[in-house]
């Protein structure tokens, strides 16, 4: 259980402060974040459980949310963003997973674009991104990360076989440290975004935290299906892939490793 007290002390003076929502159940936070965007929920609004009834995933995946064993948060983003930024929102939300990760088990994550958290084969979390597009400039949005920190056991047939933070360190790992260490590094990565120079950094900073977005040899699934070799990221963020009908630019879909030829 989440000690919400200590959560509010956590993160007084950040965009979260007095924001915090908390329920044991709930079928996806990031259908609770979006509906209160509707409604009027404030920037840095938090939207956190213990059990997701109906966790989804990009591409409309379910996302397995057992009770209790992982971190499933969602924050509603108010940012005065044109699309070009936003579509950053995704790499810079990974980045702030990795960096919260690492500060407290001292685990690498590898990124697998655009929205898979990886340690070693193992995926252990992902990212999913929704946010209102009617108009220029976007007035709101929802970033969702999902991690599994204390699950033991996983279904065999998962498209990437998975791990959780408990399995991968040898040690029970603290939610609520993890959760406080995730939020504080992804309002770094908003400013980031926010920031026109500073934006323009995210997509080399992936491609430094990432072994999948250089030289890796993958097959791209979605409307633009296709296989070869990653050649890095445009400044929107999209993955080039060389192919051998030439350059490719993914703008949506995800990857996984081309199997071999021999």
């Amino acid at each position: 259980m989440y000690d919400l007290a200590a959560l509010e002390n956590s993160l007084s003076g950040t965009i979260y402060a007095g924001k915090l929502h908390h329920a044991r159940s709930t079928g996806s936070t990031n259908s609770d974040a979006l509906a209160a965007a509707r409604e009027g929920a404030p920037h840095g609004s938090v939207f956190l459980t213990d059990e997701q009834t109906a966790g989804r995933g990009r591409g409309g995946h379910a996302w397995l949310s057992a009770p209790g064993d992982g971190l499933y948060v969602s924050v509603v983003l108010r940012l005065a963003l044109p699309t070009e930024r936003l579509l950053l929102l995704p790499l810079s939300a990974g980045l702030a997973a990795a960096r919260a990760i690492h500060q407290v088990t001292g685990l690498e994550v590898d990124l697998r674009w655009p929205n898979d958290l990886l340690i070693g084969p193992f995926k252990t979390g992902g990212i999913l991104v929704e946010a209102n597009l009617n108009s220029k400039e976007s007035n709101h949005g929802v970033v969702g990360i999902g991690i599994n920190v204390q699950q033991r056991d996983f279904p065999a047939d998962l498209a990437t076989p998975a791990t959780s933070l408990d399995l991968a360190t040898g040690r029970r790992v603290s939610r609520q440290e993890l959760l406080v260490a995730l939020l504080r590094a992804l309002e770094w990565e908003v400013v980031a975004v926010t920031d026109a120079s500073e934006a323009k950094k995210i997509p080399a900073r992936v491609e430094a935290a990432s072994s999948w977005v250089r030289g890796r040899r993958v097959e791209v699934h979605g409307p633009q299906a296709c296989t070869g070799t990653t050649a890095g990221l445009d400044a929107n963020g999209f993955l080039r892939v060389e192919t051998a009908a030439g350059l490719v630019t993914i703008q949506t879909g995800g990857i996984r490793e081309a199997a071999s030829s021999f």
